[in-house]
């Protein structure tokens, strides 16, 4: 079974430069994964305000919202 400390232990095995290198994929990875989400929540929630589901709302509402919370 691979476990996040034996990878670790293989990775401090990679020279210098290796590591620089996968922590730099690794980054742009998270970048993109967390870009993906985004997109997919917007996408839903689009779908969800043409299909009636979420009312149209000004700023001011939005903001009154996260402030207040019900």
């Amino acid at each position: 079974m691979v476990t996040i400390d034996s990878t670790l232990e293989d990775i401090m095995k990679l020279d210098y430069a290796s590591r620089e290198m996968l922590l730099e994929i690794l980054q742009k990875r998270q970048i993109e994964s967390r870009r993906d989400e985004m997109a997919k929540n917007a996408r839903r929630s689009l779908r969800e305000y043409h299909s009636g589901k979420l009312p149209a709302l000004t700023a001011d509402e939005v903001i009154e919202k996260l402030n207040n919370p019900q």
